[in-house]
This record gives structure tokens, sequence and C-alpha cells, in this order.
């Protein structure tokens, strides 16, 4: 009782009590804020991925057939997309990949049109529903979902399950809308993807919390001990005075040795010993770490010269050419950029085009463009369609693809004296084709998939005839999923209405005015995504018929 009594008493156990109190209080609240940002971040970038898997898999999927799936008809058709959609799902490392068919009346019922599974993605037990196979809706989160993404009030829908009591895994559910031609929602494609790097980061994260919680509250209450010590306060005095002069001089000074006979008072002046020792050697390790990090940005500076230097100039390639008129800018989220475009002539009659954008940023992706462009630019030359050139690129890119990257490429073919322009996607975004005294639209056309993610795929060639006036767009998903402060994107309509409101202008001149409108609308927010863009005009009237 005498020994708690004094304990009570003692200022230096309630004032060390205290500290180590709100240390730990301290601990608690970092550790919350710490796990709800680092779960926020991964639900983020989770949702962002998924998405966009989602998008992929949807663009494969027929919205103007699913009705006849459904009575049985179109089986060919229907076979081929679900046996795609089940490549997907494993080559994706998704758990579900399912098409369903929500009753519109109160969304509180579905019928499945396919049903992929991946059971050995996470061990789970997931059956395959059957064509046809109808269900109520789980809960009234999804019947929202389900009505929000039909009314298209949302692009897509996302449900998140860390914590499950069914004996799930911890999973992200993506709702994407999958529309007919007339761009009405006719299906919703629900991608199911495993969420284990949030189990596995959050044990460790906790376990180093409590021990740096603990760590510090053992330092901070010997510390406070050795303070309340009136005995010491003459070698305490000794030492800061010893620690301010080596702040002012950034040198070492004489040893401060045995300063008391009090044990921790020499560990104290031990430790300014050592530090001002380590420190030493501190500032020259810095000084060496900010040189290499100075020679790292001239690099990464000859690095962005070198990949502009790579990129044409028509002003200065296609100076004598009267037929047309091109420009095309390319502005990398980091110094260098993913994103590229190409323009060149084959022989004195037909203009290659090509605008692409590789599934990465920084250093990696500037390396797999350049690759990707010489591989371009070289079979190009030794003629064939667009879709020829595309399936022997894919083909060579897939065979070295260690880092299993992709690339997105728009490629076309403009023979001058024709105007025919014949064109083939690999993935990537529709352009915006304008003709004389009419307005900018946007050019749909079938596309094949992404350069670099499958062998053996199949491209298709498509022809629109080009006269005098007549304008061409292309550019990358960076400018339509360019994002404000308020997390809103540019999108495809405001860039088709900010194309039209510069359409009478030189290509030049569309591409400030583009670029001018995405700046007003961003403000501050900062650039997450390459952002590259081309229009090409055709200035004079084609006057030699085609050779077909």
């Amino acid at each position: 009782m005498k020994l708690i009594r004094r304990m009570r008493s003692s200022m230096s156990v309630n004032v060390i009590g205290g500290l180590v109190f709100l240390i730990l209080l301290f601990g608690l609240i970092v550790g919350i804020i710490g796990n709800r940002s680092i779960t926020w971040a991964f639900k983020k970038e989770y949702a962002s991925v998924t998405s966009h898997m989602a998008d992929t898999v949807a663009s494969f999927i027929n919205g103007d057939h699913l009705e006849e799936y459904l009575e049985g008809k179109e089986t060919e058709e229907y076979a081929q997309t679900k046996e795609l959609l089940e490549l997907f799902c494993e080559r994706l490392n998704v758990s579900l990949i399912y098409l369903i068919k929500v009753d519109r009346s109160d969304y509180g019922r579905f019928v499945s049109i396919f049903n992929s599974v991946n059971n050995a993605v996470d061990n789970s037990s997931y059956t395959p529903w059957e064509l046809g196979y109808e269900r109520d809706t789980t809960n009234e989160e999804y019947r929202q979902k389900y009505r929000a993404i039909y009314e298209q009030e949302v692009p897509y829908e996302t449900v998140f399950r860390l914590h499950t009591t069914d004996g799930q895994f911890p999973h992200i559910t993506t709702l994407f809308p999958v529309k007919d031609s007339a761009g009405e929602v006719e299906a919703i494609l629900c991608i199911q993807r495993p969420i284990r790097e949030m189990s596995e980061l959050f044990r460790p994260y906790f376990l180093f919390s409590m021990f740096f919680i603990f760590f510090m509250a053992a330092t901070i209450s010997l510390a406070a001990a050795l303070f309340l010590k009136k005995s010491i306060i003459q070698p305490v005095k000794k030492v800061s005075a010893e620690a301010v002069r080596f702040a002012k001089e950034n040198a070492k000074g004489e040893p401060l040795g045995k300063i008391s006979r009090f044990e921790v008072l020499d560990k104290l002046a031990g430790s300014i010993d050592s530090m001002e020792t380590e420190m030493e050697q501190y500032i020259e390790n810095l000084t060496a770490i900010t040189a290499e990090k100075e020679r790292i940005s001239a690099e990464l500076s000859i690095a962005a010269t070198i990949q502009k230097s790579s990129l044409p100039d028509a002003v200065s390639v296609f100076k004598d050419r009267k037929e047309f008129e091109i420009y095309a800018a390319m502005d990398p989220a980091k110094e260098v950029g993913g994103d590229f475009y190409n323009f060149f002539l084959v022989d004195d009659d037909h203009l290659v085009l090509v605008m692409a954008d590789v599934s990465d940023k920084g250093i990696p992706a500037a390396l797999f463009m350049m690759v990707t462009n010489i591989l371009i630019s070289d079979r190009a030359q030794m003629g064939g369609t667009p879709a020829e050139i595309l399936g022997f690129v894919n083909d060579n890119v897939c065979a070295h693809n260690r880092a299993e990257m992709f690339v997105t490429v728009w490629l076309g073919i403009l023979e001058i004296s024709t105007g025919i322009l014949t064109y083939a996607s690999a993935g990537h975004e529709y352009p915006a084709l304008y003709h004389n005294n009419g307005s900018f639209e946007i050019l749909k056309a079938k596309q094949g998939f992404v350069l670099g993610g499958l062998e053996g795929m199949r491209y298709y060639d498509h022809v629109i005839k080009m006269g005098k006036g007549d304008k061409l767009f292309l550019y990358t998903d960076g400018l339509p999923d360019a994002t404000n402060m308020e997390n809103h994107m540019f999108s495809i309509d405001r860039m088709v209405e900010t194309l039209n409101a510069n359409k009478d202008k030189s290509p030049l001149g569309i591409l400030k005015g583009v670029r001018k409108t995405v700046n007003d609308f961003v403000g501050e927010a900062s650039q997450f995504d390459d952002l590259t863009m081309l229009c090409i005009e055709i200035l004079e009237e084609i006057q030699k018929p085609s050779g077909n």
C-alpha cells in the first residue's frame, strides 16, 4: 500500500503515466486514420482498374442480340462470346464475369445471360449459372445500383465486400452497362475481383503500429524520468551546448566523454558523440544522394528530349506538301510518357497515321512505346492493310512481352490522290471526323483487341472517303479522362462540343483550342495521364480517281 501511495504521489510516475496514456491514445488515432487511408486508397485503385476491365470486356458483347440469346437464337455468336468471357475471367484473374438482364419494373429480379467462374483465383466455390437462370436481386443496395445504371445516371457502379459472413472472400464487384447500337442499356456486366492485398497488408500494419506506439511510450518515459532529476541539470546543459554548437557548425567537436557519475548521462553524452559522427556521415551521404538525384533528373530530361525528338514534326516533314495539313502534340504526365503518335509517307501517295497509348507511364512505358512505334513503322513500310500491320505487330509484341504491358493503337493509311482512308483499331479511342460544312462526329467502327494482350488476334479494316475541308481528330484517353478538382471527367461529349466550337480553325488551332478548354476545365488538378492529340485536314480537292 505504501508503495502504491508513493507511486501515486510521485511526480515522475504521474508525468510519465500521462505521457504514456497520451502516446497510446495518439497511436490509436493514427492507427485508425492510417487504416482508413489505406482502405480508401486500395478501394479507389481497385475500383479504377476493375472498371477499365469491365469496359474492355463489355466492348466484346453485342448488346443488340441479348434477347435473341435468351430465346436460344444466335447460338454460334453466343458460344464465341461465352468462350471469350471465360478467357477474360482466367487472364484477368477475377472470380466471376457475368451478364444479367434486370427486370426494370422494380429491379428486384434478373435473368442470367453469361456466367464465367474462376474458382482458382481465391479457392472459392462458385457454381456457374445457366443461360436463363433467374433469381431475386441480392439486396436494396444492388437494386438501387441496377436502377442507376439502367437510367444512365452513372457510368458504372462498384460494390465492396471487405467483411463477409457468408463464406466468401473479400472482393469488389463492378457493375458496367452493356448497350445496344442505339445507346440504350440492355444488360449489366458484373466483374467480381478478389481483394487479397488489403487483408494481407492490415495485419503487419497493425503489428508495426503497436510496436511503434510502445517503443515511443518507453522512449519518452525514459526521457521524462531523466529530465526530472535535478542533479543532471548541468550535464544536460553541457550536452545541449554541444548540440547547439554542432547544429551551427555541422562539424564534429571534442568528445564529451564522462560528464556525470550517472550512467544514463554518460550514455546521453556518448549518444551525442555518436550522433555527430553519424550526422557527419549522413551529410556526406546526403550530398552524394543529392548529386545522384540531379544526375537522374538530367538523364530523365535527356530521355524526354530523345522521346520528343523521336516524334515527327509536320512543319518540317511535310513543308512541301500542299494536299493536306497535319499537326500533333503530346503532353506526358511524367517526364516521359507512354502515349505516342506518328505520321510518315510509305511512298509519295500513301500517308500513315498512328495514335497509341501504352498501359503504363514513365520510363517503362516510354521504352515499350519506342519498340512498338519502330515495329509499326518498319512493318508499314513493307505494305499491307492497317489490319494486317496490327496483326503482325501484335504477334511480335506478345512474343517478347515479359513485362505484360499492352498498347492501344489506331492506325490509318491515307491514299492522298483519292482521299480514301483505310484504318483499323486495336482497342483505341474512337476518332472524331469532320466533313466540310458539317460538324465533328465520333467515328465508331468494330475494333480488335489491344496489342500485347493475346497472340493471334484479328483486326478489322474500315474505309472512309475524305475530301477538301474534311478533318480527322485522333487522341488518347488522357483527353476525355482529364479530371478536375471535383473528380469530374472532361468526357467524350465535352470533347466533341469543343471540337465543333473550333471546327473552322486549322489543325494547329483546333489542338490549341482543345488544350485550352481542357486546362480551363481541369484547373488546379494534377495531370494523371498522358494527353496526346493529332489533327489532319485535307486542303485540296481530290481529282485523281481511285485505282479500284
